[in-house]
């Protein structure tokens, strides 16, 4: 009669115990909040050699070397391992452009060019050899 109560009271406590991990597991596990928005001032992505690959930054307004100013401009650029921009995609207040690098490594440049701007639209296409054709609106 004695073992039988032992043995009662053992299931009972394996039954409390069995209950107990079951809700552990079966509960809905509650997930942090998601931040609807990033706010940052700059975005990198980098490789596994730390290397930027990818950027996404707001370039304040300037004057180049050559005199010519340029307003502050979204910019959107994805990098070679090299290290050369091979797409660039940026917006300003002047307009937006568009821009494919074909083969990062020459010197001679290839690509297409799109640019969007008030004065008017304009495509660009140059191979390596140098042949160039443009349409503008």
């Amino acid at each position: 009669m004695r073992i039988q109560r032992i043995a009662i009271v053992l299931t009972v406590i394996n039954l409390v115990i069995l209950i107990h991990v079951l809700t552990l597991v079966l509960r809905p596990t509650v997930s942090p909040p998601v931040s609807p928005v990033i706010r940052t001032r700059a975005l990198e992505i980098v490789d596994d050699q730390r290397k930027v690959r990818a950027q996404i930054i707001v370039v304040p307004a300037g004057t180049m070397p050559d005199g010519q100013t340029y307003p502050d401009t979204a910019l959107l650029r994805l990098i070679d391992p090299n290290g050369r921009p091979g797409v660039k995609i940026d917006t300003s207040m002047d307009g937006s452009g568009l821009l494919l690098i074909g083969d990062s490594e020459k010197r001679e440049w290839s690509g297409v060019q799109i640019l969007a701007e008030g004065t008017g639209s304009r495509l660009r296409l140059q191979n390596k050899d140098g042949r160039e054709q443009v349409i503008q609106q």
